[in-house]
């Protein structure tokens, strides 16, 4: 497997035997492309170029809040795939807008890696044991509307940069804790820097967190491609994520929302639980449905996925979800 710049001049996915995948440049993005890139150059028999493009979010200081969410980690990776310079882009599922884009389809959704948040802090406290006043750094409106609502006496600080970054200000005192996704912390080595995994009951996390997106040109690719796309996709985490994705486009809500949503399969019944918030945590609207898939085909769990978030999406906006959570701006 070897990196690039990226470059120009479409070809077709595994000519030459090679495959050009986009990805962010961060740690964390090279670390869960190259995880991914091994699967598929194992299931196309084919070698792997990874080609880093650097995002608007990547690149700005700016709150997540201000830089308006979705698309500011996508849309580079985007264009670069339309403009042929890779066959295919992998994105951290959270970060894709839920509209679907003209010329490109969502190739595969490998299996999803834990969804949960973890509270990395200082000396071992949980989120129980945060004492008064203490500062957590997070740059996610959806975790400081949580933090409000479950510690009001603790300080939510606006906080960007990669997870080293991150972490390090809580090494060196300059924050008590941050929040941070599990997944990522995982992916990276950095799981033993959690002090406690919130539950996904009490706190919902963000639609697709821990899981992965690759992303294609709408015209299908060669065999080799659509070979290694089959071999990596997920049906359930598919369908999971599609219900969740589902919820934030019936509300309107940007990635950046302060909406957490949590889908799983349990025996025959997908469940599906969204929770809206106001910015300041003191309200809270929750909506549960659950739904029977007829059977495991990708069709009929699509199917369910779309009964449940509409039963979802339908109650929440009947009890005032959208006021409490703001519309997404048009990309």
């Amino acid at each position: 497997m070897s990196g690039s710049t990226a470059r120009s001049g479409a070809g077709s996915a595994g000519s030459g035997g090679v495959i050009r995948v986009g990805t962010r440049a961060s740690a964390l993005a090279m670390a869960q492309t190259t995880q991914i890139a091994e699967r598929l150059a194992k299931a196309a028999k084919a070698e792997i170029e990874l080609v880093p493009v650097t995002t608007e979010g990547d690149t700005s200081r700016a709150s997540l809040a201000s830089l308006g969410g979705t698309g500011v980690f996508a849309a580079a990776l985007r264009e670069a795939l339309l403009r042929g310079e890779c066959d295919l882009v992998v994105h951290s599922l959270k970060d894709l807008p839920t509209s679907e884009h003209e010329g490109l389809r969502l190739g595969a959704v490998p299996k999803r890696a834990d969804a949960r948040d973890a509270l990395c802090a200082r000396d071992g406290l949980t989120l129980a044991t945060l004492p008064e006043g203490a500062r957590v750094g997070t740059g996610s409106p959806r975790r400081i509307a949580q933090l409000r609502a479950a510690r009001p006496d603790v300080i939510a600080v606006d906080l960007r940069g990669n997870v080293d970054t991150r972490l390090g200000k809580v090494a060196s005192g300059e924050l008590d804790a941050v929040l941070l996704a599990a997944a990522g912390l995982g992916r990276l080595g950095r799981a033993d820097a959690a002090t406690d995994l919130l539950p996904l009951d009490e706190w919902p996390t963000a639609a697709g967190q821990g899981a992965l997106a690759i992303e294609v040109r709408r015209e299908r690719g060669d065999r080799a491609l659509e070979r290694a796309l089959e071999a990596v996709d997920h049906s359930l985490t598919r369908s999971t994520v599609l219900a969740e994705r589902l919820v934030l486009a019936g509300l309107e809500a940007g990635c950046a929302a302060p909406v957490g949503v949590t889908a799983f399969i349990d025996d025959e019944l997908l469940f599906l639980t969204a929770s809206v918030y106001s910015a300041d945590g003191t309200q809270r609207l929750t909506s549960s449905h659950a739904a029977t898939p007829e059977s495991r085909s990708a069709a009929d769990l699509a199917d369910a996925a779309r009964d449940v978030a509409d039963r979802v999406v339908t109650e929440l906006l009947g009890n005032g979800a959208a006021d409490l959570a703001p519309r997404e701006e048009s990309q």
